[in-house]
């Protein structure tokens, strides 16, 4: 049997993907309790472990936000800006 048929075939992975680091809307809820805060920014993040300083940070939509929050992110999904915007906070990409 040849060499190229015994080894087993692998798929392709682009070597400039970008690993996001998902945070989701109901942490930041949680957050926003917990420290009684009205902006949520990257470093508001890394200071309480949820990225770290070399991260991209991803909002998504899971989960319910009734704090009015001003985000700051790298990335958001439709879902998460559309429902900060409807609890009456902003988005801010970085």
């Amino acid at each position: 049997m040849p060499l190229q048929r015994r080894v087993p075939k692998f798929g392709f992975k682009s070597l400039n993907r970008i690993e996001c680091k998902p945070v989701n809307l109901n942490t930041l809820q949680e957050l926003a309790d917990k420290l009684n805060i009205q902006e949520i920014s990257f470093d508001t993040l890394v200071e309480n472990g949820l990225a770290a300083k070399k991260d991209v940070v991803k909002v998504l939509g899971r989960g319910e936000l009734t704090a009015k929050l001003n985000v700051s992110a790298h990335h958001f999904s439709a879902s998460a800006v559309e429902a900060i915007e409807k609890a009456g906070g902003s988005v801010n990409k970085i």
